[in-house]
């Protein structure tokens, strides 16, 4: 077979179809290369991938990070904690300390600057990893965060843990262009970030253009809703040499499908070719 390549599959906002592609393009490439792909949701605020490809999860694991413990006999309330955490998630108020685990980001400060090893760090988990396999054989890794949580990175760092060098893994990245989605992004071989063609799909687009730039991860362009907007994305890419990978047109047999729970590659046979195509050019213009 082809190159095992790792690509994400981003986009500067939700709802511009991210997730019906990257599973779309995991059943076309299962399809030619029957159980040799592995698709990871690291949307963990929202995994809905699952939701398209219908997995049979058969484990889960825990998420923790590490947060402090404060033995009050042995601390002397200098506060040098507070001044170390940068997220408020400690306090020391006179003879008291306070801890705040949901808003502690696990980085080890506090720990690392007591002076009489006052901190001990104690797991506190934020979340969990799901794994399975699809009817057709995918192999399937899903993150979620605990409800209320705003720690949705070390989620994210727990799927990518999943990677197999042997398939093609494919990554949901979370929208925007935040810590989670550069997280998702990092060291992958190649970036899709599939947008719409409309003003506001542009500005994101080109937000998501700059920081895969900026993370030296080569990308690509895929435009979905192809004739809802205008050609803003089209000409913005033509001059900055943005290559447009695919166009998916705006059409309700495609949005019905969705709605049934079907990818493009399940619905519409004429859709599976190209796809299988995108991902031999990516891997012909990609160094692995």
């Amino acid at each position: 077979m082809t190159n095992q390549l790792t690509i994400s599959v981003a986009a500067g906002k939700g709802g511009t179809g991210k997730t019906l592609f990257a599973t779309s393009l995991a059943v076309a490439l299962n399809k030619q290369w029957p159980g040799a792909v592995q698709l990871l949701d690291c949307d963990v605020e929202e995994p809905n991938a699952d939701i398209l490809l219908h997995p049979t999860f058969t484990a889960q694991e825990p998420v923790y990070i590490k947060v402090p413990e404060v033995d009050k006999s042995v601390c002397i309330y200098c506060g040098k904690c507070a001044e170390a955490c940068q997220f408020a998630a400690i306090a020391v108020i006179r003879e008291a300390v306070l801890t705040f685990p949901e808003l502690c980001a696990g980085c080890g400060s506090c720990s690392y600057v007591c002076p009489v090893d006052a901190i001990t760090e104690v797991n506190r988990q934020v979340g969990v990893v799901d794994t399975g396999k699809t009817p057709e054989g995918i192999q399937f890794v899903q993150g979620r965060v605990n409800v209320g949580d705003q720690r949705a990175t070390p989620c994210t760092k727990a799927v990518r843990e999943h990677l197999a060098a042997n398939l093609i893994n494919i990554l949901d990245a979370p929208p925007g262009t935040a810590c989670p989605m550069q997280e998702t992004i990092e060291d992958t071989d190649y970036c899709v970030l599939v947008t719409e063609p409309t003003p506001f799909g542009l500005e994101n687009l080109k937000e998501s253009i700059a920081t895969c730039k900026r993370m030296a991860v080569p990308y690509g362009v895929v435009i979905n809703r192809d004739g809802i907007g205008d050609e803003g994305v089209a000409q913005y890419c033509q001059q900055e040499g943005v290559e447009i990978l695919l166009r998916i047109p705006q059409q309700r047999e495609v949005a019905e499908a969705y709605s049934r729970g079907e990818t493009l590659a399940h619905g519409f046979d004429e859709w599976v070719g190209p796809l299988q195509q995108l991902y031999e050019h990516i891997s012909s213009v990609t160094v692995h």
